[in-house]
C-alpha cells in the first residue's frame, strides 16, 4: 500500500463533556485514495471529519497527516499543512462573486491566486461563465463546485468533503462526484463523509461504515455495496446497498 496520507488512531471525541460521539475510531487513507465514510444519522461521520479538520478537539487518540502528528493543531493551521475542508452547509460567501470566493481560498499565499484559478477552472469549466455571479444566486450543485474549488486553490494534499451530495438532484450528484474523481487526478487524497452510499462508493477506492461512534466495517468500495452486513448497519435490512 502507498504511504498513509491520513491515519486516525483510537480517536475519542465529542461536543459535550462526558458524552463521546467517537468512541475509538481507527481509519487509514493511503496517499492518492478516495475513501468514503458511511453510516446512519448520528453515527459520528461529520464529527470525524471535523476532528481531522481541527474544528473539534480530540479527547484521546491521535491523528497523523503523512506521518506528522496533527492531533492538537487548530483549524487555521491545517491549511499550511495541506488540508482542504469543504463543510456541508454555509460553504460559500453568498455576497461575494464566484471568483472572489475562489480568491479567498488563496488568502494565505496570494501570489498563487492566478495559478489556482487556472487549476480550478480546468476542473470546473462551468464556473468560468459564472465567475462574476454572486455565489448566493447559484444552484446547490454550482455552490458545491465553488466550495470544492476554493479548497483546491492552494493545492491541498488532503481534501475533506462533508456530505457533498446533500440537497442535490440525482443528476447534479453524479456531476459533482465526477468532478471529485477529477480532483483526485491532481494527486489529491480525498476523505468523504456521505449519506448517499451508492454515489460515493462508485468513485471511491475503499469505504468504512461507522456505527455508534466506531468503525464497524471497512473494505473495497465495490465489496461494501453488496455486503449484507453493511445493509443491516446502514439500512436496518439484511441486504446490500446495490
Amino acid at each position: 500500500m502507498s504511504q498513509a496520507a491520513l491515519r486516525i488512531d483510537n480517536v475519542v471525541a465529542g461536543y459535550v463533556a462526558g458524552a463521546d460521539i467517537l468512541r475509538g475510531v481507527e481509519l487509514e487513507v493511503a496517499a492518492g485514495e478516495i475513501v468514503t465514510v458511511l453510516g446512519p444519522n448520528g453515527a459520528g461521520k461529520s464529527t470525524l471529519i471535523k476532528v481531522v479538520a481541527g474544528l473539534l478537539r480530540v479527547r484521546t487518540g491521535a491523528v497523523r497527516l503523512f506521518g506528522d502528528d496533527i492531533t492538537r493543531l487548530p483549524a487555521h493551521r491545517m491549511v499550511a499543512r495541506g488540508v482542504g475542508y469543504v463543510p456541508q452547509t454555509n460553504n460559500v460567501f453568498a455576497r461575494l462573486t464566484v471568483e472572489e470566493n475562489l480568491e479567498m481560498g488563496a488568502y494565505a499565499r496570494p501570489r498563487e491566486t492566478r495559478s489556482g484559478l487556472e487549476r480550478v477552472f480546468a476542473i470546473f469549466p462551468d464556473l468560468v461563465r459564472l465567475r462574476r455571479q454572486p455565489a448566493g444566486r447559484l444552484s446547490g450543485g454550482q455552490r458545491q463546485m465553488v466550495a470544492i474549488g476554493r479548497a483546491l486553490m492552494l493545492q491541498p494534499r488532503l481534501m475533506l468533503l462533508d456530505e457533498p451530495s446533500a440537497g442535490l438532484s440525482p443528476l447534479l450528484v453524479s456531476h459533482v462526484f465526477d468532478r471529485i474523481r477529477e480532483v483526485r487526478s491532481l494527486g489529491v487524497t480525498i476523505l468523504i463523509v456521505e449519506q448517499n452510499a451508492k454515489a460515493a462508493l462508485a468513485v471511491s477506492d475503499r469505504g468504512t461504515v461507522l456505527a455508534e461512534g466506531r468503525a464497524r466495517i471497512s473494505g473495497p468500495a465495490q465489496d461494501l455495496l453488496t455486503d449484507p452486513e453493511v445493509g443491516a448497519l446502514y439500512l436496518g435490512a439484511r441486504r446490500g446497498l446495490a
